[in-house]
């Protein structure tokens, strides 16, 4: 079994947290890892594209990072928690 990155370690943080049913229910059909790797790769992928495209805009390498990772942080990493 492939080991989380530290992307892969924080959503699962996140998700036992605030998403404790969604974690149930992949934990149950034996899914939770394997979705926990593709919420760290596709962050992955979309901040490379974007702080490339954001050092190509003049921006530092630290701030190119910052701002991709506050645009990318939610789709895949932070859900939105779950209604009580």
């Amino acid at each position: 079994m492939k080991a989380l990155t530290q992307y892969g370690r924080q959503a699962e943080k996140h998700w036992r947290e605030h998403c404790p049913n969604l974690v149930r229910e992949l934990e149950a059909k034996g899914q939770l890892h394997a979705m926990l790797l593709e919420a760290e790769e596709k962050t992955k992928d979309e901040m490379i594209d974007l702080t490339q495209q954001f050092r190509k805009q003049g921006l530092t390498a630290q701030q190119a990072h910052d701002r991709a990772w506050e645009m990318v942080r939610e789709s895949y990493i932070l859900l939105p928690a779950e209604e009580s």
